[in-house]
């Protein structure tokens, strides 16, 4: 059975959280799921200036180390988070060779 870590959508119009899952890929978005790992509210409360997010770190790299893989907005939410490490972009890991030095470089002839 493939899981994924994925969102799944609550609450009335105009005042949604969304709970952080573990589901089946092959469920759909609201579907019950293996295991709540934490909640998402959205909406900045009054007196706060920072959206909150309520997870199980311990759960959620579980489901990481045994093969689960999280959607892409979970993704960008373990990135937030430091539970998941920063991917480097491809022109960051890419090598680059060093400057070439004067001595290397031909000098014209006068």
């Amino acid at each position: 059975m493939a899981v994924r870590l994925r969102m799944a959508v609550h609450g009335v119009r105009n005042s949604r959280i969304f709970h952080i899952v573990a589901v089946n890929q092959r469920q759909r978005r609201n579907a019950k799921p293996i295991e709540l790992l934490g909640v998402y509210d959205p909406r900045l409360k009054p007196g706060e200036s920072t959206k909150t997010i309520q997870w199980s770190v311990q759960r959620i790299q579980y489901w990481l180390n045994v093969g689960a893989t999280p959607s892409k907005t979970v993704t960008k939410l373990l990135h937030m988070g430091g539970i998941l490490p920063s991917q480097r972009t491809e022109s960051e890991t890419l090598s680059f060779p060093a400057s070439p030095s004067s001595e290397a470089t031909p000098q014209p002839s006068a």
